[in-house]
């Protein structure tokens, strides 16, 4: 049976790439930075890296690598727990109020990632007789979530705030006990930050929740890099926030929600994710509590971050590619098919630039692209060279 189900797996693979949709991954040889050594064929070379979530650049900042060694000698290397068991120690706690406090909540819950808070945030908190209401451009993780609740769904279309209005009506129709809207503060794929202002009045006049994964924004968005709440001026309008240590605060792994007590309090008792699985290492704990620590005061890398986003926007823009509005360092620039990102990938990669063609099933079909990330780890110098590699294998595929 197995050679059966192989054959049937290798034509799926065949097709796959016959559709040019086929990923495959490259080997880094050092850390994750504003530059980063990459092998192909045994030879390492040096590449500008516009694909990582290092907004910050904390990646490899010698602080959190020295807190995160510390951890190591004080701790050990890993809980072999879960946290109900034997598996808690003080700096998963002392994580938690951490990160309770930078994002104003009472309390916050630590997961092996954001994938796993959003996948057991929905279903402990609601039932059958509940409603979400879900935008359609959230995150894969969000989506799983839901689907893994009784609760009734409705989805409404991105940013759309009459459609979002006429589901929570719907939802009242449908005689829904509680209601709770989901969004992404930043949609990952576009860049886009949600109208936050307009869905928390939305969700008062209709007696909703908010949720609002801040994957994208949490450390580099908003007053002192409070995520998309601070940014739109919302604040603890917004009921609950799950977010990513994987990304600008430290890179490596985990994931939170952080909201009231008695929605902490329940998510320990009742959410899969956090129950079966193993407590955060040490290291990686100890590491995330100074990357906040840092994060909380990095204005400085803020504001090179924005300036480094404009000015890669501005000079794409004006050598003649189609990108996606924004003003986050997230920047899409939009080549529609998936063999024309991968080309273009490829002809970036041949001039020192270190990109990812995104394609379906990530975005929708005919939405293919290079999605670009600035990073305060970066230089003005290596910005100018990545602008002038786009403009030069655009001119020569024919895109520009």
């Amino acid at each position: 049976m197995a050679s059966r189900i192989d054959d049937h797996i290798r034509g799926l693979l065949s097709q796959i790439q016959a559709e040019g949709l086929y990923k495959r991954e490259r080997l880094i040889t050092g850390p994750q930075a504003g530059t980063v050594s990459i092998r192909s064929d045994g030879v390492d070379r040096e590449v500008i890296n516009l694909c990582a979530n290092n907004y910050l650049g904390l990646a490899d900042h010698r602080e959190v690598i020295a807190a995160a060694q510390q951890a190591l000698h004080e701790f050990g290397f890993g809980m072999a727990s879960v946290r109900f068991i034997c598996g808690t120690q003080t700096l998963h706690r002392e994580l938690e109020r951490t990160i309770a406090r930078y994002l104003g909540k009472d309390d916050a819950i630590l997961f092996a990632a954001c994938f796993d808070a959003n996948g057991g945030v929905f279903e402990p908190l609601l039932e059958a007789d509940d409603a979400i209401i879900s935008d359609s451009l959230n995150h894969a993780s969000i989506i799983d979530g839901v689907r893994l609740c009784r609760a009734k769904r409705y989805r409404f279309a991105n940013g759309d705030m009459n459609e979002l209005e006429d589901r929570l009506k719907e939802a009242d129709r449908d005689g829904a006990r509680f209601k709770l809207v989901a969004t992404d503060g930043v949609f990952s794929m576009d860049g886009y930050v949600a109208d936050l202002p307009a869905i928390c009045d939305l969700a008062d006049r209709y007696g909703a929740i908010v949720m609002v994964d801040d994957c994208h924004a949490t450390g580099h968005l908003g007053e002192a890099g409070r995520g998309t709440p601070a940014l739109t001026g919302v604040g603890q309008r917004v009921d609950i926030v799950t977010g990513t240590f994987g990304k600008s605060l430290g890179g490596a792994m985990g994931g939170f929600v952080a909201a009231s007590q008695p929605i902490v309090d329940l998510l320990r008792q009742r959410s899969r994710p956090y129950l079966f699985s193993n407590s955060l290492a040490p290291a990686v704990a100890a590491g995330s509590i100074k990357a906040i620590e840092i994060a909380e005061n990095a204005d400085d890398r803020r504001q090179r971050l924005a300036g480094y986003s404009k000015r890669f926007r501005s000079g794409l823009e004006q050598a003649g590619f189609e990108l996606l509005p924004g003003v986050t360092p997230i920047i899409p620039v939009m080549l529609h098919e998936a063999p024309l990102a991968q080309k273009m990938a490829a002809a970036l990669d041949d001039r020192g630039v270190y990109v990812a063609g995104f394609f379906y099933p990530v975005v929708p079909k005919g939405k293919a692209r290079i999605r670009t990330q600035m990073s305060a780890a970066l230089t003005e110098k290596e910005v100018d060279s990545a602008i002038d590699a786009f403009a030069d294998a655009g001119r020569a595929l024919g895109i520009i």
